[in-house]
């Protein structure tokens, strides 16, 4: 449980075989590649490799061809490495010329026998007529119109009698009237003008309609129904057209988003002159994977340094945690990622969290609930938040059994407790006489939890060698015997009535960690030989005086914050006990309220006392231990 072990690595190529090299990097699911940029700003005459892709025009053209398609590739595909370009552009351009053959030809049937039915429509409106159409339209000086208007303004049609045009009607339903009039050349804006404000519709009968309306209707269905199966024809012979070509075209695009992708990781290739290298990190287990990969390449030379071999190049992260504490990292990465050469902090979380959630959510059958719910959503809904869930679960239970809370019945484990030799329950939580006990017993918790993170901070100071920052400071040795020394005074008096603060141990354990607080600053420039006062001992006495009464304060405040775990407790058997309550009220439906109260206080203070607990992690023990500074480790592929 630790941060990975890491090799800083260099791999160097002839310029010209990179793409070669590159090939094979793509694939690389254990390298951390850092961009060529910040090794070029920092020398004179290298440069980023800026080579024309010259795959990315033929994959647009495949994915268009595609999309045109409306066909899948697919992903699975075997890749190959080498590709005539020019060839596969003269097959996607045969492809997608016969492809459009077949989609123009379905446009042009589907146009027809959108036509046809649109005559046929109004067809069958005047089927009853008995009229030639090629004699109808082929009048001289008569001009006739066919059409529709509302049946409320037929009766309108008597006002204008005297007007020089003849109607009659040819079909109606209960609001629409199918009419056809006819007037002369001289009178056929004014007729058309009278039955345009009578709201009249006129309809256009195609020129490709012959015959009586009865027999062009019979002529215009067998040409639909030939078209149909026609249309059906051109888009089976698409369908098996996609078929034939979609395991070419997948192959194809598959193979060039490899090598396209290949001049996407230019970023990441510094150029001098004739040759080309790509620098990174990699795990110091994985040293001999790389090799392998690159044994066959004569040109390609591998160097493998210590992880600080390179100045110019910060370590990434790579978090190392066993099954229990992985889930965690989710929570820790919310925050930050600790540097390469810090302690990770994850396995300490993962133990505090779960035993600060199980102490505020101490119920033996709503934590094991808690912990089938998230054993769901982890293995069936794939949530990380369902994997916490199944830990911090299991530790509600053991607290929950501790306290004898079942579904927040206080009294079902007393048995169990008798039975063990206990007259009543170790913890009886509602009793009024441990509420003092509980409140004391959070803040002491409190108090090993900001020793703890000290510690930790102290260690880390100690990884990367600041001596300072370990030795002076308010969370590093100095912090850790002031608030420790106060602290153990006070439990002294308090439990044994010692007489614990003389003048030696006043001096010893509060005056002097006081006093190298309020020194940090010069003390530590004292350790690098630098000025000790660079602003002057008035700025620096001034700016401290604050500085040292925030810190008495934040040391008080963070230790008060833990009373909340009491707080929870308390909370929690309350909400509980309202629930019992309401359950003798209630009578016969007291297993309704039984089952819905429980389900309420799981939802509502479940997570109210997870929140409460990562506040408790990231304010009062993170801030004491942990920057978050480190950079995650993000292989390519």
């Amino acid at each position: 449980m630790a941060i990975e072990k890491l090799k800083e690595v260099n791999l160097i190529s002839d310029a010209d075989h990179i793409q070669n090299v590159l090939l094979k990097f793509k694939d690389l699911d254990y390298f951390h590649p850092e961009l060529a940029q910040r090794i070029v700003d920092r020398v004179s005459g290298l440069k980023t490799l800026n080579q024309t892709n010259p795959y990315s025009e033929t994959l647009a053209k495949i994915h268009e061809i595609c999309e045109s398609c409306q066909l899948q590739v697919d992903k699975n595909v075997h890749e190959i490495s080498r590709i005539d370009l020019e060839q596969v552009n003269e097959q996607l351009n045969e492809m997608n010329e016969e492809f459009q053959l077949y989609v123009n030809a379905r446009a042009d049937i589907q146009r027809i026998i959108n036509e046809d039915k649109l005559a046929l429509e109004q067809l069958l409106n005047v089927q009853d007529l008995d009229i030639n159409f090629d004699h109808l339209f082929q009048c001289t000086y008569l001009k006739l119109r066919i059409g529709k208007m509302p049946k409320k303004n037929l009766d309108c049609l008597n006002k204008y009698g005297s007007r020089p045009y003849l109607w009659i009607k040819l079909s109606e339903d209960d609001k629409t009237v199918w009419i056809l009039y006819m007037t002369t050349l001289l009178y056929e804006g004014e007729v058309d003008n009278i039955f345009s404000s009578l709201d009249f519709s006129r309809i256009r009968i195609p020129d490709f309609v012959h015959g009586k309306p009865a027999e062009a209707i019979e002529t215009i269905r067998e040409e639909i129904e030939s078209n149909t199966k026609m249309l059906a024809h051109v888009e089976e012979k698409m369908e098996k057209f996609k078929a034939e070509k979609r395991e070419q075209l997948s192959v194809y695009e598959v193979s060039l988003k490899g090598l396209s992708s290949t001049y996407e990781l230019q970023k990441y290739v510094v150029v001098y002159g004739q040759r080309a290298s790509i620098s990174g990190f990699i795990p110091e287990n994985k040293e001999e994977a790389l090799k392998e990969v690159f044994k066959d390449y004569d040109k390609v030379e591998i160097e493998i340094n210590d992880p600080y071999s390179d100045a110019r190049l910060v370590p990434p992260t790579k978090l190392k945690n066993n099954w229990f504490v992985r889930p965690f990292e989710m929570f820790v990465e919310m925050y930050g990622m600790p540097a390469y050469n810090e302690i990770d902090p994850t396995p300490f979380f993962a133990i505090t969290y779960c035993l600060l959630f199980g102490i505020m959510f101490a119920d033996l059958g709503q934590g094991l609930v808690v912990s089938l719910v998230g054993a769901f959503a982890y293995h069936k809904m794939k949530l990380k938040l369902g994997a916490i869930m199944e830990r911090i679960g299991i530790f509600s239970a053991i607290f929950g059994l501790m306290f004898g809370s079942v579904f927040g019945n206080e009294e079902i484990l007393n048995p169990m407790f008798h039975a063990l030799g206990f007259e009543e329950k170790p913890f009886e939580v509602l009793a009024p006489d441990f509420t003092m006990t509980l409140i004391i017993g959070a803040i002491v918790i409190g108090a090993i939890l900001i020793l703890c993170s000290m510690g930790l901070n102290m260690a880390n100071h100690i990884h990367k060698k600041d001596w300072g920052g370990m030795l002076f400071s308010q969370n590093g040795l100095a912090g850790f015997v002031l608030y420790g020394g106060l602290l153990g005074g006070i439990a002294g008096m308090m439990l044994a009535g010692w007489q614990i603060f003389t003048p030696v141990y006043i001096l010893l354990i509060i005056v002097i960690p006081v006093l190298v607080i309020f020194m940090q600053e010069p003390l530590e420039r004292a350790l690098t030989h630098e000025k000790l006062f660079p602003e002057g001992i008035g700025s620096f006495l001034m700016t401290n005086v604050f500085e040292l009464l925030e810190i008495a304060l934040t040391f008080l405040s963070n230790t008060m914050s833990y009373m909340r775990v009491g707080g929870f407790v308390l909370s929690h058997a309350g909400m509980m006990l309202v629930v019992s309550v309401l359950m003798e009220i209630t009578g016969g439906a007291a297993p309704i309220v039984c089952i819905f109260g429980n389900i309420f206080v799981m939802a509502l203070e479940g997570m109210i006392v997870g929140i409460q607990v990562l506040r408790l992690e990231f304010y009062e023990m993170f801030s004491r231990y942990f920057s978050g500074n480190g950079i995650a480790f993000k292989a390519i592929n």
